[in-house]
């Protein structure tokens, strides 16, 4: 089967290749085409000029800065943004809290938050896990206790990501202890320079800070911060893991490292290996299936509700980030070792980071709903089983 883009999604695609690949800086785009990690001003950067020309938030409602794509045109939008190396719109905002937002805040909250959620001038940071309530989310045990105006919060939240750089933080926080564990949750939104939060980094394996603890004690939090209703807090969870679709398979960002790493081994006489080209070939193909995939699930999603295979896509994407990236060490030997010594020496980008990002990756069949819990949906809502 081939699918073929219609004249108008064709233009539409190269309309975005052109807008990538001239108006984001090269020097943002050479950081992530090196696989550096990008600093908090050149997220900013980026998602500031996709903002201002309606690129940041298109899946939110128009009036706060939709576009109306449908989700072929989506797919499309990051699997454009992943080929030119162009950092995708800060997901704690872009695809998180701020369609939660949109969809349960009130008319003040939107106006408050919305338009500098878009533009980044709120870094929003995600407090959800807690050590004890990582896959069993529902089991956390941060409460929030209503005093007059306030709610005093009190708790721990643990693997929040790039929370360093947070001016806000968006947390489930349980309200009514009495009520069964899915039922008493609330969703509020805390500002981190409040007193009693405190943000302590969790050093990776690789030596870097990517995730941090976040601790609450006494922090007073005023009830308009609220989203939504009480105790409803668990709904608006659920819409915003689920709001998360398009770019579950990067797709766009596999096939860019796997070609970096196919020239490199062309270049040193190791694609002759015919066990070598095999895995490249193998690669190949399968990331070619998972995009037809991908495309299809994104050509027949309707009313905004997930396509079931989009459950296929975050397993396959996951386990293919992870074959790539295991390649890319194999290909890499000693010099995969450099990063950790801070050499930069004569070796290639890929090669040099690939350990750490294999390493890295080792979460991606985790987070969105481990593999396993994938499996089960793939074996209920498609196989019927």
């Amino acid at each position: 089967m081939r699918l073929q883009l219609s004249d108008a999604d064709a233009q539409f695609r190269q309309e975005l290749r052109t807008f990538f690949t001239t108006q984001i800086p090269e020097e943002i785009r050479d950081t992530v085409a090196a696989r550096r990690e990008l600093t908090k001003e050149q997220f900013v950067t980026s998602q500031r000029i996709l903002n201002a020309h309606g690129y940041a938030v298109p899946h939110w409602p128009v009036e706060w800065g939709g576009r109306n794509w449908t989700e072929l045109q989506r797919h499309l939008w990051h699997e454009e943004m992943q080929r030119a190396n162009v950092p995708a719109p800060l997901a704690f905002n872009a695809s998180m809290v701020g369609p939660v937002i949109a969809a349960f805040g009130s008319q003040e909250i939107k106006e408050r938050f919305l338009p500098a959620t878009a533009n980044l001038d709120i870094w929003w940071s995600q407090g959800f896990s807690e050590p004890d309530a990582g896959s069993d989310l529902a089991s956390l045990r941060t409460t929030a206790v209503r005093d007059g105006d306030h709610f005093v919060v009190n708790g721990q939240k643990t693997w929040t990501t790039l929370g360093q750089h947070g001016d806000w933080i968006f947390c489930l926080v349980r309200t009514d202890p009495e009520a069964r564990k899915q039922a008493g949750i609330s969703f509020l939104l805390i500002d981190m320079t409040t007193p009693g939060l405190e943000v302590r980094p969790i050093e990776l394996i690789d030596g870097g800070h990517e995730v941090n603890e976040v601790w609450f004690t006494d922090v007073r939090v005023p009830a308009e911060n609220l989203v939504g209703e009480l105790n409803k807090g668990w709904d608006y969870a659920k819409f915003l893991l689920g709001n998360e679709r398009v770019g579950v398979a990067p797709v766009g960002a596999s096939k860019r490292v796997l070609g970096a790493a196919k020239e490199w081994a062309r270049e040193v006489g190791q694609l002759d290996n015919p066990l070598v080209a095999a895995r490249f070939a193998e690669l190949e193909n399968d990331l070619l299936a998972l995009e037809l995939t991908a495309v299809r699930v994104a050509a027949n999603s309707a009313d905004g509700k997930p396509h079931p295979a989009s459950s296929v896509l975050k397993l396959r994407g996951t386990e293919l980030q992870q074959a790539v990236s295991e390649l890319a060490v194999d290909l890499a030997g000693p010099a995969g070792l450099s990063s950790f010594a801070g050499e930069l020496s004569e070796h290639p980008d890929w090669a040099r980071v690939s350990t750490p990002v294999y390493l890295n990756l080792r979460k991606a069949s985790i987070y969105g709903g481990s593999n396993e819990i994938q499996r089960q949906i793939i074996a209920r809502t498609i196989l019927g089983l």
